[in-house]
């Protein structure tokens, strides 16, 4: 199946060789038409903006009618100049645009009633060009006319349909064809982005150029060697005193870490532990739950400091599936054309509670050695406050690469404050971003630009304010 899917791709790049060859200035007249029809005049409640916005779909495979469905918004400043940066969320199933668009690194936020949007301060746009993709299909907008896709699911076909989606969005948008080009996200982003990376890798050597003019990829808090995060997620939970020594040390009595399966006694264990934790947002362990509106304003009133509720809100998620939902949004955005029988939610049942997904390797850290050696710039960035894929876990994991310091640990800062640590590896650059749970730039917004920008600019990140 992999050399079928090898061969099906050289057929689409060799498709779109005539406006890869021509000059990045220029476009096409077909290009330039798909252009104009993905454009977005204005999205319903937003203010008003210099940058251009476009979105809609990508067909990845026609014979069975799969679709991906993408959204750009340009720089706000120098677009024609600025890299492209490509966002993937994880679950599997979670979209980038709920997620990284809307309460991450887009340029706008949703307010509490998702009738209108307001302007992130913070946002990525003012560094890169940021194109959002629903990945895989049946995530957000994206979708199949072949329901028994839904089993085929699985990292090794979402990696071949994210390149595909790339080799034709270019071709769509030949202006972005020589642009230097990054991939970031996070969660189980961290089996996307270096799947893709390395297949981008292997068509640039196919054509001995860079057909796509990839220079590296960022992941946070990413899913990258389940044996190494699942002994570095117990060990985080029962550090942060978020579980009692009795089921700390029972877990380590009935659990094999270097097991390829846990057993019924080890999960049992591991679930009957996770009652110690209390009603908590495993994510983020120190900030408040999203509890119902009317108690969230009793609680405005009444208990929760005031501070609390303007830095960080635990309900953004469900502004989004309330605006994502309006048909006005998805006819600005030229989404849902075919009328999907379902709503647009934050994380798809269809992916994210399917259990035959497929070929979900164990480890990324051969991937991640193979990259190294291919010259990519690589940043791993862990939020230390959470405790789904937490930062113990992704230590153990980077230890086991076995790679060269360069620069030792070090404080640095955002702003008047410790933003995090950093070590530098021969190859590889290891964060941490102070008080940040899963979704790092949704709880340090700041600190995530500042990250943002050492890593596109090859620095290593400031050790003062």
């Amino acid at each position: 199946m992999a050399r079928t899917y090898f061969i099906f791709l050289l057929l689409v790049l060799s498709s779109t060789s005539s406006s890869s060859s021509s000059s990045s200035s220029s476009s096409s007249p077909s290009s330039s038409q798909e252009q104009k029809e993905d454009r977005i005049k204005a999205l319903p409640g937003q203010p008003k903006v210099g940058f251009s916005q476009f979105s809609g779909y990508v067909a990845v495979n026609e014979s069975h009618g799969r679709s991906l469905f993408y959204w750009l918004t340009e720089s706000s400043s120098s677009p024609h100049t600025k890299p492209l940066l490509l966002w993937l969320n994880g679950g599997p199933g979670c979209s980038s645009i709920a997620y990284g668009a809307s309460e991450e690194i887009g340029p706008f936020r949703i307010n509490s009633t998702g009738s209108n949007l307001y302007i992130h301060n913070f946002s990525w746009n003012t560094e890169a060009n940021l194109l959002f993709l629903e990945s895989p299909i049946g995530v957000g907008f994206s979708y199949t006319n072949t329901s028994s896709d839904f089993e085929e699911s699985g990292d090794e076909r979402t990696a071949q349909e994210n390149l595909i989606f790339l080799i034709k969005w270019m071709s769509r948008f030949p202006q972005y064809q020589d642009r230097d080009f990054y991939i970031a996200g996070e969660s189980y982003a961290g089996h996307y982005v270096p799947q893709l990376a390395k297949k981008i890798n292997e068509y640039n050597k196919a054509y001995n150029k860079p057909i796509i003019n990839l220079k590296g990829f960022m992941v946070g808090n990413p899913d990258m060697d389940k044996n190494n995060d699942k002994l570095g997620t117990i060990t985080y939970w029962w550090s942060h005193a978020m579980i009692s020594d009795a089921s700390y040390n029972s877990i380590l009595k009935n659990c094999n870490f270097t097991a390829e399966r846990f057993t019924k006694e080890c999960n049992s264990t591991i679930y009957d532990a996770s009652g110690d934790f209390g009603n908590i947002d495993q994510y983020s362990i120190y900030t408040p739950k999203c509890v119902s509106k009317l108690l969230r304003t009793k609680q405005r009133h009444k208990t929760m400091p005031q501070q609390i509720l303007e830095e960080y809100d635990p309900c953004t998620e469900s502004y989004a599936e309330i605006y994502y939902n309006r048909p006005e949004v998805q006819r600005a955005m030229h989404a849902n054309r075919t009328a999907i029988p379902y709503k647009w939610t934050a994380c798809s049942d269809f992916v994210f509670n399917n259990w035959n997904w497929r070929e979900s390797d164990n480890s990324m850290l051969p991937i991640y050695k193979e990259l190294m050696e291919a010259g990519l710039r690589i940043w791993v960035y862990s939020g230390d406050t959470d405790s789904v894929i937490p930062v113990t876990a992704t230590r153990f994991s980077l230890s086991k690469l076995n790679l060269p310091v360069k620069t030792r640990w070090y404080p640095w800062y955002s702003g008047n404050q410790v933003g995090g640590r950093t070590e530098v590896y021969d190859g590889l650059t290891f964060v941490t971003v102070r008080g940040a749970g899963h979704e790092v730039p949704l709880f340090q917004p700041q600190s995530a630009l500042i990250l943002l920008r050492s890593f596109l600019a090859g620095k290593e990140l400031p050790r003062s304010y």
